[in-house]
């Protein structure tokens, strides 16, 4: 195999250790964005702000939060951890296999154009 062979698929692997196991110990803590956004407003108990002025005030609900893969896990798997990582797996998947075919594309189309310049 090429170096290029090696190198590519040992970042897959890489990447699919860290989406598949490593992202179940992930804080549960808001993000900086979050924080951000939450700055100025006061939360109960259960977090539901009741006061201040904030960015989070104006939050929409999300509109993909019925998609299979929303909130971080996969629907119907009822092991959390196994739906976090399984998600982050699907993840990974999906878009190397949308940038491989986007530089697949590119490179057909450069090879294109050096044989119609010969």
């Amino acid at each position: 195999m090429k170096k290029s062979t090696w190198f590519i698929l040992s970042g897959l692997i890489a990447a699919l250790l860290l989406a598949g196991v490593v992202s179940n110990f992930a804080s549960s803590h808001p993000d900086g964005l979050d924080s951000v956004a939450r700055e100025g407003c006061t939360f109960d108990a259960d977090d539901n702000i009741t006061g201040g002025t904030c960015m989070a005030q104006s939050e929409a609900e999300n509109q993909t939060k019925d998609s299979p893969l929303a909130g971080y896990g996969l629907r119907g798997v009822g092991n959390d951890v196994l739906s976090t990582g399984l998600s982050g797996v699907i993840g990974v998947v999906a878009t190397f296999a949308i940038g491989g075919g986007v530089f697949w594309l590119l490179r057909a189309g450069t090879r294109d154009r050096t044989k119609q310049n010969a």
